[in-house]
């Protein structure tokens, strides 16, 4: 079809408007228009569209086509996507985030231990992510309700989906975004095929033995006398094995001469008067190692059957599974920054008000106080996705589908630290440099006498989620007319979840053997190595960080067996407390026991939920190519109604009040522990909108306009509440708090959700995409106070003031997304074709704001509530004060994908340069809290005490890491590859946000990985 100027002209201005984008337009010279894979009669460069090409081209026929605002990546070779996990390959589409940080055994993000495939997802800058595998609603047994991306071999995948604004023929729940994970099926195929590869994975730092990795795919299709027979299996199993080193400092306590010259004045008379001096919690406080050994495997089973032209039946049967085995070995500080003085003879260098080189000592300590702990780590997570689908074309105009599933997910996890203690002379070290260094007395640290047994830690956990879900749809073309079709459908969904932590809250059983802060009272002395024998090593740091800073050469240990021995070694352990305080009170009796799964709903470690969904869809797909601007679009509407239930308890500790408190209105209480069994129920509707207008043949724009839900985490959902009473010392008042685990009666955050593209494909494999996007939450989960009431022993109710997740805040999310990808074959010299470029960039800007505000300048101990929500909210710092206004977490603000291209011939190469600004890792969160922070209000009556509880803000850095790969067919069916990994060795950092500033907290390197392999396809 053609069209006139004035028509093209004016399309050209709607879009304009539409999107803004015209800076970008301009720019599209001649550079852009050319067809990257023409050929002809006498052209002498013919370009074939094969491999990576090929799979750019169709990824861009998807976004070109569909119904949604959707991006797509597609595998270059049958089990071939273009990184080593399915969260690698997804940080490459534009609006796309990946994080470093792995979660504990609770689910919580770990600061500390750095995930090299990457872990969390975010799109748009939320987590609001729900995840498919064909079309079909799939999850991982976490808490929450998506797969755990990097547990999915990428090599059983065809392809990868994003779409940023579903329509309402969607299962809902994808705020931010939906992944579709794509597999082959038999009929994808002609007739038979075969696949497969092996290959060999290899870690730099991690150095040993080569990694195997290996897939197999076979694929054919029968015709006999009743149909087409198709049967496709496809095998997945891949090794890694990584080593990451890591440098903390740890956060800046502020010490304040006029407030500790009367109480320990011996350990300020290095403090500058008038002023608040920052130290860091025992400088370059930890190095650490840890060593991980990762096994993935997949099975897929795919079996079709076409009786006849009109039916077509499919049964599939996926399994993934992941397992991983971690060891650190950790050496880090575990001061007293308040007793930290420059050692004799030497004095601090301060800059800025903050300690940043010296040598330190502790002489209230005997030393400073070190631990190096050894740590085992395992998980084990499956799921297994069992579908049978039918397609009836009943005639040319009405077709139906019917799709059961069934999803079967568990996940099982364990984690056991045994630390010794060693207290220093001294440490000499120096914060100023690119990374933080110190050098300790080696010969001191050589020696095991020096150190004795500190503390054991164990945590188990385990998940199992199941789902039964079935879906029928009915499409009906009506003609050729503004009517285009009607589609409508119904699904109805039960779902279980359960999950369980050995210890409520965050999953571990810290127990201290001996500690610094136990002498005197509980024990007489330390439990030293030459008094109280057990295993232990000494651990050289080889190559540390590829020898970017300098370490200890070697610390003693404890054993790595102790770690993995559990539960008798730590046992052994703990048995040496009972002996050192048994001799200071010969009843004494050590009530350490063993981290367990006791299945008991009473103890808050077991979360079980049900939820069971019934929902139903129209749409009418409709168009016009008469108008001045030719159209097409779907509007429709889905009505889910969701149905909750949780059983859990309530628990209330009994209280007598104190016969020697000053007279008061003081109540008692009877302890109880009583059943919990929540519903809750919702009914939601989800209009949507998709438009697209056809300026040209190659030029569309597109408006989308829907409302969505996301519904809260199982994790959220727990019905555990626990109350209790005290009276505060220094008030003589008392107070009525609580804690909850998850809140039952949580309704769905939404989203009212506007896209707005513009989208440019001057070739096969040459596009320029803009889109801006908006979403408007609401009812969105945070921690806040809500009320309990309860009886005392009188009859009278009390409102306890109980913490836990609540519908609590709105926001909005505003941003840009600018994509482009081209191959330059007809604007270079014969010896330079075949390059070509793909980049794109997102820009995210949000803000929060809570239905009850949470303000005051300061946390404050005798306000437990109130300062709880802040630490959790807006985070406290080791002064008491309080931020505020922090951003989303897992947000970056900018994030670039830049990669060149190559495709001629045989060779087929990529280098990949991923980048996102810094984010919020999380509040509160380990290595950046603690219960000893200053008080620093001068109008609390705490004021100048050392029991503030502290949570900082903990940042992951700007980070950026280049991979590449490199391919040569030997033949047509025989392919040779090479591929790295972070081949520039990038450094990941962390960062805390204190009101001196930020400063780093964390560097981590991981060094390169490559991998080889050869692929084989008939």
């Amino acid at each position: 079809m053609s069209l006139s100027r004035n028509r093209t002209k004016s399309g050209l201005c709607l879009g304009a408007s539409v999107l803004a984008l015209g800076v970008g337009l301009a720019m599209a010279g001649p550079v852009f228009a050319q067809d990257a894979n023409k050929t002809g009669a006498g052209d002498s460069t013919v370009v074939v569209v094969t491999g990576q090409r090929a799979a750019l081209k169709s990824a861009q026929k998807i976004k070109q086509t569909s119904d949604e605002v959707v991006d797509s990546i597609v595998a270059d070779d049958i089990g071939k996507l273009p990184d080593r996990s399915v969260t690698e390959v997804l940080q490459r589409i534009v609006g796309v985030s990946i994080s470093h940080s792995y979660n504990d055994i609770a689910g919580h993000t770990d600061p500390e231990h750095f995930a090299v495939e990457g872990s969390g997802v975010t799109i748009r800058g939320m987590t609001y992510v729900r995840s498919e595998i064909n079309g079909r609603d799939s999850f991982s047994a976490n808490g929450g309700r998506s797969l755990s991306f990097e547990d999915v071999p990428p090599e059983l995948m065809a392809g990868v989906d994003v779409y940023k604004n579903p329509s309402a023929e969607q299962i809902e729940g994808a705020i931010s975004g939906l992944v579709n994970l794509r597999t082959a099926m038999p009929f994808d195929f002609k007739g038979m095929k075969i696949s497969g590869a092996v290959g060999a994975n290899y870690g730099e730092l991690a150095g040993g033995s080569a990694k195997p990795s290996a897939s197999f795919l076979f694929s054919n299709r029968w015709h006999t006398g009743v149909g087409d027979f198709g049967l496709l299996v496809d095998l997945a199993h891949s090794e890694t094995q990584t080593r990451t080193d890591g440098v903390e400092e740890f956060s800046l306590y502020p010490r304040i001469q006029s407030l500790e010259a009367t109480t320990n004045a011996a350990n300020s008379a290095w403090l500058p008067a008038g002023k608040t001096t920052w130290i860091s919690a025992g400088g370059d406080s930890s190095w650490r190692t840890l060593a991980y050994n990762r096994k993935r495997d997949g099975q897929y089973l795919a079996l079709q059957w076409r009786p006849n032209d009109s039916v077509d039946t499919s049964l599939t049967v996926f399994r993934s599974s992941y397992k991983f085995h971690w060891d650190e070995d950790a050496f880090f500080a575990s001061v007293n920054p308040y007793n930290l003085v420059p050692a004799a003879g030497t004095n601090f260098i301060i800059k800025n008000d903050i300690v940043v080189a010296g040598t330190e000592a502790d002489n209230a300590d005997n030393g400073v106080p070190f631990n190096d702990d050894v740590r085992s780590a395992d998980r084990m997570s499956t799921t297994t996705d069992s579908s049978w689908k039918i397609n009836w074309d009943v005639n040319d105009k009405l077709s139906l589908k019917s799709d059961l599933q069934y999803v079967y997910a568990s996940t099982n996890s364990d984690d056991f630290t045994v630390a010794s203690g060693v207290n220093i002379p001294y440490e000499t070290y120096n914060l100023t440099g690119r990374f933080p260094t110190a050098s300790v007395d080696t010969a001191y640290l050589t020696n095991p006498n020096n150190y004795y047994w500190a503390f054991t830690m164990d945590g188990l956990s385990r998940a199992t989620g199941k789902d039964w879900s079935w879906r029928g749809d009915a499409d009906y073309e009506i003609g050729d007319g503004f009517l285009k079709s009607w589609r409508a459908g119904m699904r109805f969904s039960d779902r279980s979840a359960e999950t369980e932590l050995s210890e409520p809250g965050n999953g571990y059983n810290w127990a201290a053997v001996s500690q610094t802060w136990m002498l005197g009272w509980h024990e007489p002395t330390l439990a030293y190595f030459n008094l109280f024998p057990a295993p232990y090593k000494t651990f050289s740091f080889k190559n540390y960080m590829n020898g970017a800073t300098n370490v200890p050469s070697a610390v003693v240990f404890p054993a790595t067996s102790l770690a993995n021995g559990w539960p008798n070694t730590f046992a052994t352990l703990q048995s040496f407390q009972t002996q050192l305080c048994q001799q200071l009170d010969p009843s004494c009796v050590n009530g350490w026991t063993a981290a367990s799964l006791s299945g008991d709903p009473s103890k808050g470690g077991l979360n079980t939920q049900s939820e069971k969904t019934s929902a139903a869809y129209l749409t009418l797909r409709f168009g016009s190519d008469t108008t001045s601007i030719p159209f097409d679009g779907n509007i429709g509407v889905r009505v889910v109604k969701t149905e909750d239930k949780a059983d859990g308890y309530m628990t209330l500790a009994s209280f007598t009040p104190d016969p020697k408190l000053p007279a008061g209105n003081y109540s008692s209480f009877t302890g109880f522990s009583s059943p919990i069994h929540a519903s809750n129920s919702f009914t939601n509707v989800l209009p949507s909108l998709n438009l697209r207008f056809k300026f040209t043949h190659d030029l569309q724009a597109r408006l989308a306009l829907s409302k969505g839900i996301s519904r809260p985490d199982f994790s959220q959902l727990q019905a555990f509440t626990s109350l209790g009473t005290s009276i505060d010392s220094t008030s003589n008042v008392q107070q009525f708090t609580g804690s909850s685990s998850g809140n039952p009666n949580l309704r769905p955050t939404k989203s009212d959700n506007l896209d707005l593209t513009l989208e440019w494909y001057f070739a096969p494999t040459g596009s320029l995409t803009g889109a801006l996007f908006s979403k408007n939450l609401k009812d969105v989960v945070i921690n806040q106070i809500f009320n309990v009431t309860e009886n005392d022993t009188a009859g009278n109710a009390h409102i306890f003031s109980a913490t836990g997740p609540i519908n609590g805040a709105s926001g909005t999310i505003k941003g840009m997304e600018v994509a482009y990808q081209q191959y330059y074959d007809d604007y270079l010299p014969d010896w330079a074709k075949g390059f070509g470029l793909q980049a794109n960039f997102t820009y995210i800007d949000s803000q929060r704001k809570l239905y009850t505000p949470v303000t005051g300048a300061y946390c404050d101990s005798t306000n437990s509530q109130t300062a709880n929500l802040t630490l959790n909210l807006n985070g406290c710092d080791t002064d008491g004060r309080t931020f505020g206004n922090l951003p989303l977490q897992n947000l970056s603000k900018y994030a670039y994908n830049l990669a060149i291209l190559y495709d001629k011939g045989p060779i087929s190469g990529r280098l990949a340069y991923s980048w996102r600004s810094r984010y919020l890792l999380g509040v509160n969160v380990n290595a950046a809290n603690g219960g000893n922070g200053t008080n620093t209000d001068v109008s609390s009556p705490n004021y100048g005490k050392q029991n503030i509880q502290f949570g900082l803000p903990v940042y992951g850095a700007d980070y950026g890491q280049l991979d590449g790969g490199i391919f040569y067919k030997i033949t047509d069916k025989v392919t040779l590859g090479l591929e790295g990994q972070n081949l520039l060795d990038s450094t990941y950092k962390e960062l805390v946000q204190q009101h001196v500033g930020f400063h780093g907290l964390a560097w981590y390197k991981s060094g390169r990985s490559f991998s080889a392999q050869i692929r084989m396809t008939f």
